[in-house]
């Protein structure tokens, strides 16, 4: 069978780029075919523009603590339209870019929804395409729970978008996103409230890091409510919306932000046309090569299930480019000490084993935690602390987790990163020189041992 194209990209997000633009790369005939934006999530409603309010809610506190460097300021205004008036220009001109790439790499860019006919057979806005290989990287989509009243709810696709910064906000949810968009509407000036329906958020992540992010952010003003979730959402006559719990408590607000999962985007892609199977979750089973039970189909992304991060899904474009077009330079994935951020505020930073992850591993555990207030804070009236934690293997000293709770945490793990994938010992840390005065030399200084 004659082929129009050696890989049919479908989702013009981070990872479907990048495997198109490495394909074609090693001389592959690509297509990429997009319906909504260009960027994918992360550009157009995921991490960058919600890193560009979280920059702007950070400014709240800032102007708190210039008066103590000497600084005398008036009285500051917020303008929300401006905000997002500002970062709509931004993804614009990000959409560009990766129109540039894509064309400049010598990609065909099908703008249109694409749709699976066969194995070998994709169909665009009524035209046909041939491909020897499928690539899905179609992404997720976030998911509001079938409660009544779901219909007055948003999420994190329509916040972007929001005519008004809200006055009162009530965050559904637990995880990263909720808690990165509660900081930004709480930095923001709006009344906030975050629901989560277990005892504590960012499960998953080490329990001292969440203990200490709930204390920070009780001490900020936003209202915690754990052990809590909505049972119906009604609309009054003045816009306002009533959130009634399940235990009948009712919490008035303006807007119902609802961050408790994503799903795979898997909407009208023609998947009953192929035998392309899904794990119990939804998500599309491939196995370490990015291959479906179809054999011409490969899958990437948050559209597996498996980590749903973009430098990940960007790696994944990678590899399937490189198994397919330049087998010899393949390398599986490896989806150990991936580190990662929350931009919450404060920053969240962490990267390999949390402590009960190595515990539970079977290692014998040392902790080294230092909790300090920053050097920036001493002249200002802020009482917030930074957290900073090494989990150790007692038995051969290697460092199995860093993680950490304040400003810049994301920078400063980065680096860690590299240390810990190079499989640092806390000697190695302790013999390191730190840069003083910073919060990261911490990491290099703590000798002693927690109980």
């Amino acid at each position: 069978m004659a082929f129009d194209f050696d890989l049919f990209v479908i989702g013009a997000g981070s990872g479907g780029v990048r495997a198109a633009r490495f394909a074609a790369g090693f001389g592959a005939r690509v297509a990429v075919a997009e319906s909504r934006y260009l960027g994918g999530t992360c550009v157009n409603v995921g991490c960058v523009p919600k890193k560009l309010l979280v920059y702007g809610a950070h400014y709240h506190e800032d102007f708190e603590q210039a008066s103590g460097f000497g600084w005398s300021l008036g009285e500051a205004r917020f303008d929300w339209p401006t905000l997002i008036a500002n970062k709509n220009r931004e993804i614009h001109r990000l959409n560009g870019i990766y129109r540039n790439l894509l064309v400049n790499s010598g990609v065909s860019l099908l703008e249109g929804h694409a749709r699976i006919l066969d194995a070998h057979t994709v169909e665009v806005a009524g035209q046909r395409s041939t491909p020897a290989n499928i690539l899905i990287a179609t992404g997720g989509w976030p998911q509001v729970p079938e409660i009544p009243g779901k219909e007055h709810a948003i999420t994190s696709n329509e916040a972007f978008f929001l005519e008004r910064l809200p006055k009162r906000v009530i965050v559904v949810g637990g995880g990263y996103i909720a808690v990165e968009f509660a900081s930004i509407f709480q930095g923001l000036g709006a009344q906030t409230t975050l629901l989560y329906r277990r005892d504590l958020f960012l499960r998953g992540f080490d329990r001292g890091v969440r203990e200490h992010l709930r204390d920070e952010l009780t001490k900020k003003g936003m209202d915690l409510q754990f052990n809590a979730d909505v049972a119906r959402i009604d609309k009054q006559s003045d816009g306002s919306l009533l959130a009634t719990l399940k235990d009948g408590r009712v919490f008035e607000a303006d807007c119902v932000f609802y961050a408790t999962g994503r799903r795979a985007m898997l909407d009208n892609l023609g998947l009953e046309n192929v035998s392309v199977a899904l794990d119990d979750n939804g998500f599309i089973r491939v196995d370490e090569a990015y291959r479906t039970s179809e054999p011409s189909i490969r899958a990437i992304g948050d559209v597996i299930g498996r980590v749903p991060l973009t430098p990940v899904a960007l790696a994944e474009g990678m590899a399937v480019a490189r198994h397919l077009f330049r087998p010899e330079e393949y390398r599986p994935l490896d989806y150990k000490l991936i580190p990662t951020a929350v931009f919450s505020l404060p920053n969240i930073g962490t990267v390999g084993l949390t402590e009960d992850e190595a515990r539970a591993a079977g290692h014998k555990v040392k902790l080294f935690e230092s909790r300090f207030r920053a050097l920036k804070l001493t002249l200002t009236e802020s009482q917030e602390k930074t957290l900073m934690k090494l989990v150790v293997d007692a038995e051969t000293d290697k460092v199995l987790g860093c993680h950490m709770v304040g400003p810049e945490a994301g920078e400063i793990l980065q680096g860690i990163a590299i240390a810990l994938r190079a499989g640092a010992t806390k000697r190695v840390f302790d013999e390191t020189i730190g840069i003083h005065p910073t919060a990261a030399e911490e990491f290099v200084t703590m000798r002693s041992p927690v109980a």
